[in-house]
Parts: C-alpha cells; structure tokens; sequence
C-alpha cells in the first residue's frame, strides 16, 4: 500500500481566512468600535443637553476649528507613544514657533534684501524646518544618548516656554497677514457653485386681517464639500474592500461581511450627515482639508510602509526589535522629527485662529494631545495604537469640551471629568490586556 506525498520542493498556496463569528469580531474590535459608539453617544447626549446647539453647523465648525491642532500634534504623538516614549515638549514647541511666525511676518523689520523672510508661505517654511530642528535635537538626544524621553522633553517644555516669552518679550504680537490667516480661518472655494435648497422668500407687509410675514433667506448648499465627502466616502469603502479581500487572502481571520457591511454605513452616514451641516454653513474649513491628508498619509504610513512598522515593533518589544536588524536609533530619531514638525504645523494653525501669538500660547496643550491619544486606544506600553483610534479621541475631547462650555459647567470640573475619561480609557486598556494575557 502506497501513499502520495507532495513533490519535494512544492509551493503551497496560503490557507485563505475564515470570517469570524459576530460575537469573536466584536471581542477582536471591541476598542475600535466602542470608540465610535461612545463618540455617538457623547454627540447625542450634548446634543440633548444643549438644547440642539451641538449640531448647529456654525457649532460643529467651531469644534472642528478649535480641534485641529489637537489632532494634527495627536498623529506624531501617536507614532513616539507607540514606540514607547512620550513627549511633553509639544505644548511648548508649538507656541515658541507660532511667536516665531509672528515676530517674522510682524514684529521683526528685515533690511529690503531680507524682506522676503517676512512673506508668510517663506515665514511657515522657515518654521516647519525650526520645529523638525527642534524635534530631530530631541530624539538625537533619546535615542543616541540613551536619555530618557521624559527628561529630555520636559527639560524642551521649559526651553521653548522661556524661549517664547524671551522672542515675544511678554507681549502679544499680531495681527497676521490675511494669507496666513487663511490657514485656520479659511474656507475652500465653492468651484462647482452653490446648490439652492430652499428660494428666498421676500417679506409680505401686514393688510387687513392678514398678519406680516418675515423674509426668509434662501438655504444654500456648499456643492464641493458634498462632491469631496462623497470622493472620501468612495475611496474609503474601496480601500476597506480591498484591505479585507488581501487579509483574507493571506490568511487571516476578517470580521463577518454582515458587520463589514454595517460599520461602513455608519460611518458613511457619519461623513455624510457632517458634510452636509458643514455645506450649509460655509464648507469645509482649510485646516480640515490639512487635518484630511495628514490624517490619510499617516494610515499609509502605519499601514504600509516598513517604517510604520517598525514604531510597531519597536514599541512592542525594543530588543527583539533591534536583534532584526531594525536600526532603532535612527527611527526613534526620525519619530521625535516628525514631531517636531508637527508641532510647529499645530503652532501655526493655533497662531492662525487666534490672530496673534501669546506668551501663554500652547501652555497645557501637551496634556490635551497625549489624552487624545491614550482615548483613543494607545497602549501606555506601547506597541498599540491606530491613526483612527487617535483622531476619534481628540474629538471625543473636542466635543466634550464644546459641550461643557455650551452648558456653562465651570472649568474646573471639566478638568476633573476629563481626567476621569482618561483615567478609564487606560484602566480599560490595561484590563483588556491582563484579561487576554
């Protein structure tokens, strides 16, 4: 009796993945959906409580605008937490260059031959290259000198916090030039044109027996920002059909197509309902089309590239890492450069809206950006951490401090609900892990 064996030498194919069960997909993705879920909630219950105020589009504006540089210093804090370090510098770092932007466009009178220092596009690009210096010296200092990214970075909080009262002299300096205004406070051009909703409808005086009627202006809509959200909403399904068909493919265990299918509407919904009370108003604001491709690069950076895996491996374990072959200097290096850039982008943005810089300018942010971040997901350890997951905390913040303020809680009991919602997101964290392991 024989048996057939497979030839010496042959090619396999990858076992393809199973679905898994509804109840195993959601154990699997319990922080990312019930991130999503509790950002509903929180919306749902502001919007109660603040009688409707929440959702009124000049509102979610504000939110979003008052937001951003939260979030774009959130996407490099996520990359140093991952890796495993922390900076408190950012808070710093990101009002010492927005004094600096103000005293090259404002306070400082260049000699004719310098005076293109002043234009604001010259002035941003000189401070982009300043925060990536500033971050880049940092991580030089953590990852080829060994000294621990507390100690570095706090030392940089207080430098750059002195540094800013010293170059503003403790004064406030503004106003800034209207094109680099435009960077927190400017709104994309309608370029397919308006969409009337609802015609105007002119006043009728009272006659007799019949009373007045008040004009009504025409409801309008911003036709490019559905046109861009729709785009968004496309590309966004086809990259998750995508990134599901390749996971399955190679093996790996994917979420029921049924819940597949329900996550994407609501996030469609989401995006959808957002855009339209966003075109209603004035469209898509300039910083939240920058905040779009930050967000969408850094998701192919941890994704795809090998470096975003890399923060990931050295995040989880640092000498396993580093006996792969993976330089560990040179990413951590790179990952305090970034931001440090990001920084600088945040500082100037918050400059932007503020229309000046101040010497308490970025004082605390450190704190809101490093909670966005464990909100959102990151593990305290290390090694865990997601561009979604990091940008749904800093509006689950965002939000929360909108909503707080609308309903007239004082100040410093939002401080302390605030860090009870940190304090849980972590303990949550931690009590997953210890359940799993």
């Amino acid at each position: 009796m024989t048996t057939e064996t497979a030839p010496t030498g042959a090619i396999t194919a990858p076992a393809k993945g199973s679905e898994m069960t509804l109840i195993g997909a959601l154990r699997a993705n319990m922080r990312d959906y019930g991130l999503l879920l509790a950002l509903i909630l929180i919306m749902i219950f502001f919007q109660y409580f603040t009688n409707g105020v929440l959702f009124k589009p000049v509102n979610l504006t504000n939110i979003i605008l008052q937001n951003s540089y939260i979030i774009v210093m959130a996407l490099g804090m996520l990359l140093v937490i991952v890796a495993g370090h922390i900076d408190l510098s950012v808070g710093s770092v990101s009002g010492f260059v927005g004094a600096l932007a103000a005293m090259l466009m404002v306070g400082w009178r260049f000699p004719p031959e310098f005076a293109f220092l002043a234009n604001p596009f010259v002035a941003g690009a000189i401070c982009l290259v300043v925060g990536a210096a500033i971050g880049a010296a940092q991580g030089w200092l953590i990852a080829y000198y060994r000294i621990p990214a507390f100690i570095v970075t706090l030392a940089g909080m207080l430098i750059f916090k002195g540094l800013s009262l010293a170059i503003l002299a403790g004064k406030s300096v503004g106003p800034f030039p209207a094109e680099f205004q435009l960077l927190s406070a400017g709104f994309i051009p309608d370029v397919i044109g308006p969409t009337v909703l609802s015609p105007a409808v002119a006043a009728v005086p009272a006659s007799d027996g019949v009373a007045a009627v008040a004009a009504v202006p025409a409801v309008t809509l911003h036709t490019t920002t559905m046109v861009i959200a729709v785009i968004g909403i496309l590309a966004m399904i086809i990259f998750s059909m995508r990134t599901r068909s390749r996971r399955k493919s190679r093996g790996y265990d994917v979420e029921p197509f049924s819940l597949f299918i329900i996550k994407n509407v609501v996030i469609t919904a989401l995006v959808l309902f957002f855009a339209y009370m966003l075109a209603t108003y004035r469209g898509l604001p300039n910083v939240l089309v920058v905040m779009g491709v930050l967000v969408a690069f850094f998701v192919f950076l941890t994704k795809r590239l090998t470096f975003g895996r890399r923060i990931y491996a050295i995040g989880g374990n640092l000498k396993a890492a580093s006996l792969s072959g993976i330089k560990t200097e040179r990413v951590t290096f790179y990952i305090f450069a970034i931001m440090g850039a990001l920084a600088a982008l945040a500082g100037m943005i918050y400059a932007a809206r503020l229309n000046s810089a101040t010497p308490k300018a970025g004082q605390g942010l450190e704190l809101d950006v490093i909670a966005a971040v464990f909100i959102g997901g990151a593990s305290a350890l290390g090694g865990v951490g997601q561009v979604a997951g990091a940008v749904i905390g800093a509006f689950i913040l965002g939000v929360m401090n909108n909503g707080m303020s609308i309903m007239g809680i004082n100040i410093d009991l939002q401080q302390m609900i605030k860090g009870v919602v940190l304090l849980a997101a972590v303990f949550f964290d931690l009590y997953n892990k210890n359940k799993s392991a």
